[in-house]
């Protein structure tokens, strides 16, 4: 890190010497044995730290220091004197500066005191690209992403973890898990958070879209090349050049428009309807499906190699019934945010609500809890959020008799992969091959149950 150095010191003596050392030392180094001269060294140079003379003709060093430090806040400031005090060292701290040196000084003094200070620059700049790939309430992640990812659990958690490691390597992503539990919102979250986020985020419901017409969709065609093609028309690789490209419900693509995905992907060019001539494309593609996919590999419904080159990276969505500690910050935003949007009184949330719903099964997941929490805060003017507000939440669906929990298939599957492992001393293959599974298969269940590997 090479770091620019600004001295600010009326004694011109000082300045040169200070200057020629560092230089020697692999500084940059600027003098100003004026307040103005420094001013326009600020203004046209991004320096990293200032060394500052606390007394200086017709003014103070520590008027000179509030200045800088509220017209630049990351420009860090060391303070030198001939006259310090305890008083004036504190005074100069809580303005600001980052360390505090009193005439006269060894070279090597302030040269430790910079890379002291280099340090901390660099430690701080770590801290805010972290910050800033993490943050999820960011107003670029608020403005593109429906909203932000709302939970508490240890498994939405790793969710969030695996979506921006997703994130920063520039490879295919499939995420599964059952419908209504999120996949898109992941989706945007990797975008949003990749070197991708200036281009387009196409969304496509692969089930949503007639068979006759997928091709052309996909890969846009020429004028005149067919019957009603009275323009020329780009494809949703076209329009998502160098961003990202969401395929929704990838295991109902059919066959032959899998083989074409799958050349696309392999040698990243397109060819539209009607022309001969191909041309790159540069698209990342995150899909998603909620079907086990590799039972319908088994079965010939899916390509294989496809398969291999859609999920460079997976990511399991647990549903909501197996993190139930989601539910109440999940009702919480959706009754802030309906509030809002219909211009309704908040309501409360009666306290035992939470209990109430956390022993639903939830089948149609987060989708479902913010579909019920709107119709509850619509049919209940009360100004109080109960169990009689969420009428389609009956005894009968709730868990609540503890004989069934040797039923349980959830529970039952995790403690007999937990068996399975612990009887192969934790051998993935021979695991598996008990289970009378692939070890793909398992290695799922293991990050969908969180087992100890």
């Amino acid at each position: 890190m090479n770091l620019k150095i600004l001295i600010l010191d009326d004694e011109k003596r000082v300045t040169e010497e200070l200057s020629e050392y560092l230089v020697r030392k692999n500084f940059d180094a600027f003098t100003a044995n004026r307040v103005e001269k420094a001013w326009e060294i600020l203004h046209d140079n991004q320096i990293d730290v200032m060394i500052l003379d606390l007394r200086l003709k017709n003014t103070s060093g520590l008027e000179i220091l509030k200045k800088v430090k509220k017209d630049y806040p990351d420009l860090e400031v060391i303070m030198i004197t001939g006259h310090g005090d305890m008083d004036t060292v504190i005074e100069s701290m809580r303005l600001g500066a980052i360390d505090f040196l009193t005439k006269p000084f060894k070279h090597t003094d302030i040269k430790i005191a910079i890379e002291r200070t280099g340090k901390f620059i660099n430690m701080q700049q770590k801290l805010n690209r972290v910050q800033k790939r993490n943050s999820l309430i960011s107003r670029e992640l608020e403005n593109n992403i429906e909203r932000n990812l709302v939970g508490k659990s240890a498994a939405i958690k790793k969710v969030l973890k695996l979506s921006l490691e997703a994130a920063e390597y520039d490879v295919n992503v499939l995420l599964t898990g059952e419908s209504g539990t999120g996949k898109e919102i992941i989706a945007r979250i990797i975008h949003f958070a990749s070197k991708r986020k200036d281009h387009n985020f196409f969304p496509v419901n692969c089930s949503a879209i007639p068979e006759n017409l997928l091709e052309s969709e996909f890969f846009g065609y020429k004028k005149g090349s067919f019957t009603g093609a009275n323009r020329n028309k780009k494809g949703f690789f076209e329009l998502t050049d160098g961003g990202t490209l969401f395929l929704d419900e990838i295991a109902d693509m059919p066959p032959a428009l899998q083989a074409k995905l799958l050349r696309v992907i392999e040698e990243k060019k397109i060819k539209r309807i009607g022309e001969e001539k191909e041309f790159p494309v540069d698209v990342r593609i995150v899909a998603a499906t909620n079907h086990d996919i590799e039972n319908m590999i088994k079965k010939k419904q899916f390509r294989l190699d496809l398969y291999h080159r859609l999920n460079t990276f997976e990511i399991n969505i647990p549903p909501l019934r197996e993190r139930t500690e989601d539910i109440e910050p999940l009702l919480k935003y959706f009754v802030n945010n309906f509030s809002q949007k219909s211009d309704l009184e908040k309501p409360k949330i009666d306290k035992n609500l939470i209990n109430h719903l956390r022993k639903y099964d939830f089948p149609g997941n987060v989708r479902e809890l913010k579909n019920l929490t709107e119709r509850a805060m619509i049919i209940c003017k009360n100004g109080i959020l109960n169990e009689k507000c969420f009428p389609l939440i009956t005894p009968s669906s709730n868990r609540k008799n503890p004989e069934k929990e040797d039923f349980d298939l959830q529970k039952n599957e995790k403690n007999l992969i937990k068996t399975a492992l612990q009887k192969t001393e934790y051998n993935q293959t021979k695991a598996a091959k008990l289970l009378g599974i692939s070890r793909h298969a398992l290695i799922r269940r293991i990050d969908k149950y969180n087992i100890d590997k």
